[in-house]
């Protein structure tokens, strides 16, 4: 099982040695801006900087990925969560889909934010299941799953034994027009990002902490 690191925009470090490792924490660059996100503008933006830790496996075999994230988040668009990503072949970085859901800072407030990126990137923003920790952290536990019957991805905030869901991806498991015939041997990348789309002087170093990084692969 292979770990690997994406992103230059910050340093991961994992804790200890479990695998995957069981405690993590991201910080993102404050004087380059990092994200995920591509829209068409004008200005049109793709961007895929944010430093990742993922796993890399088949297609097929993915079942599900759940993570706690924490942080102080104070500047405009801090974020950080779990990311599912379907590379694209060398050269052809446009054509990479990826979903994303995390905490995210706007308009002063936390949200669980779910991004899903076919062709463009759409957003959407909840404000379900997020805890105030004694710390000064917002911390909230999701989980990416796929959904047997249909094949499709399924997002969730989780609150002890229940999981609320907020987002359906319908695309990002299937293929049944052939589309995803240029992928990379159909893998997938599976793990947690931060980012810190918003720079300048005077801003605040962004910590991400992540706990209990778990995998479920498919039988």
């Amino acid at each position: 099982m292979q770990y690997l690191h994406q992103g230059t925009g910050g340093n991961i470090i994992p804790i200890n040695g479990d695998f995957p490792p069981s405690h993590i924490t991201i910080t993102p660059s404050i004087s380059v801006a990092t994200d995920i996100w591509r829209k068409p503008g004008p200005p049109k933006i793709d961007t895929f900087n944010a430093p990742v830790l993922y796993r890399s496996i088949p297609l097929e075999e993915f079942q599900s990925v759940r993570i706690t994230v924490a942080a102080k988040w104070r500047e405009l668009y801090d974020q950080g969560g779990l990311v599912f990503v379907l590379p694209a072949k060398k050269g052809k970085e446009e054509e990479r889909k990826w979903i994303k859901t995390g905490i995210e800072f706007y308009e002063n407030e936390a949200y669980v934010s779910t991004v899903a990126c076919d062709l463009w990137a759409d957003w959407s923003l909840v404000q379900t299941g997020i805890k105030n920790l004694h710390s000064g952290e917002k911390e909230v536990t999701l989980e990416m799953e796929r959904r047997e019957k249909d094949d499709t991805l399924w997002v969730y905030v989780v609150d002890g034994e229940k999981k609320m869901p907020v987002r359906e991806v319908t695309w990002a498991l299937s293929d049944v027009d052939g589309n995803m015939g240029d992928m990379e041997e159909k893998v997938c990348w599976v793990g947690v990002y931060a980012a810190t789309p918003t720079v300048g002087q005077g801003r605040s170093e962004l910590e991400v902490r992540f706990e209990g990084l778990k995998y479920e692969d498919r039988e």
